[in-house]
């Protein structure tokens, strides 16, 4: 029953309401950053997350590591809840120059919220990530980032999710927002651990609280965006 699930969940739908993919030309790596508006996500913790993530894009070291090499990067942002709950908040855009890196910066900064009151559906929202990336650039790397501050609650799980999307030759990345008080948080961790972190040198950051994000963001997009020396990548890991 769940596999017939996965095999109607259609892609179409997703490629009819957005436009076009970048130009596939000269990209080094396709970033997707997901962010979690599930209904434990209030109001005031989506916008630091949000004003977190335009920042972040905007700080010294992330702009450098933007720029540390002549291939640009391919960046689209989304947010995921439910099953069907997913938004595009940044379309594919090449960040070919500092202009290009502001105006994705701004985008995110004055994007609305989607959704707000429906559960954590992790694996559809692996399964959007994934028809996202394939409609994107062709670069020399895919990288997906799942930020969330809870785990899986509604339909399948990320484990069968990578079974049954294209994820071969995707790095999944996270972001766990963790409140250190509450031992169902260091439970989230070693669920992002387990279950989350997919393919070569994926690794975790852990922001305590959302008032943390815009520094876990920062920290992870700058390592995501340095280019990969020859026999650099390792096993999944995670970091404070």
């Amino acid at each position: 029953m769940i596999v017939k699930v996965l095999k109607n969940l259609s892609f179409s739908v997703l490629l009819m309401t957005v436009p076009a993919a970048a130009s596939a030309a000269g990209c080094r790596l396709a970033l997707v950053l997901a962010m979690d508006v599930s209904s434990s996500v209030d109001a005031e913790e989506d916008r630091l997350q949000r004003g977190g993530l335009a920042s972040a894009l905007l700080s010294e070291p992330v702009r450098t590591a933007f720029f540390s090499s002549d291939l640009p990067v391919a960046l689209a942002v989304y947010e995921w809840s439910g099953r069907y709950n997913q938004h595009i908040i940044l379309d594919w855009r090449m960040i070919d120059s500092p202009s290009a890196l502001r105006e994705a910066s701004e985008t995110i900064a004055y994007s609305k919220r989607s959704y707000n009151d429906f559960p954590t559906a992790m694996g559809y929202g692996l399964g959007f990530g994934a028809a996202l990336l394939e409609r994107g650039p062709e670069c020399l790397y895919a990288t997906l980032d799942m930020a969330g501050d809870g785990q899986n609650n509604e339909g399948f799980g990320p484990q069968l999710a990578y079974t049954e999307f294209p994820f071969g030759d995707v790095t999944v990345n996270g972001l766990v927002v963790n409140a250190a008080e509450f031992e169902a948080e260091v439970e989230l961790v070693d669920y992002y651990q387990n279950q989350v972190l997919h393919g070569p040198g994926a690794f975790l950051i852990i922001a305590n609280g959302f008032r943390d994000y815009e520094r876990a963001m920062r920290i992870k997009l700058e390592r995501e965006l340095t280019p990969p020396a020859i026999g650099q990548l390792r096993k999944p890991e995670f970091a404070g």
